[in-house]
């Protein structure tokens, strides 16, 4: 054997030890690729009952709504109608009930004026109330 040859076998050799070093990490790649495609399967397969929860959830959601919406409808039409109730109720009768409860409220205040200057001149010396019954 020449030199060349031995050299030649060395690089082989050298060749061979590294692709048997090499294939040791490329299989274990192998394998983790070979779980994730089994978890990612696993994880898609899990994922359909939830997104049909989710979209069953969502149609009832929906179906919420446009009874809330409905609500607020009738809401609205009932305080409207709430609003019109009040101002024709001011327009009509608040004029002549403002009138008269300002007029109780000037005989109510004559009243007690003229209660009031009746017990003054009562109570003076020589009054009413305080002379004595014989």
């Amino acid at each position: 054997m020449s030199v060349g040859q031995i050299a030649a076998l060395i690089a082989a050799g050298a060749f061979v030890v590294l692709v048997l070093l090499l294939a040791v990490p490329l299989l274990k790649l192998g394998r983790t690729l070979d779980e994730a495609t089994v978890a990612i399967r696993k994880a898609h397969e899990g994922s359909a009952p939830l997104l049909d929860g989710a979209q069953t959830t969502l149609s009832q959601v929906n179906t919420q709504l446009e009874r809330v919406d409905g609500i607020t409808s009738s809401a609205r039409a009932v305080s409207s109608n709430v609003s019109v109730l009040t101002s024709l109720f001011t327009a009509t009768l608040g004029g002549p009930l403002v009138r008269a409860a300002a007029f109780s409220y000037g005989i109510n205040k004559a009243v007690r004026a003229r209660r009031a200057a009746r017990d003054a001149g009562d109570a003076r010396p020589g009054g009413r109330r305080n002379r004595r019954r014989r």
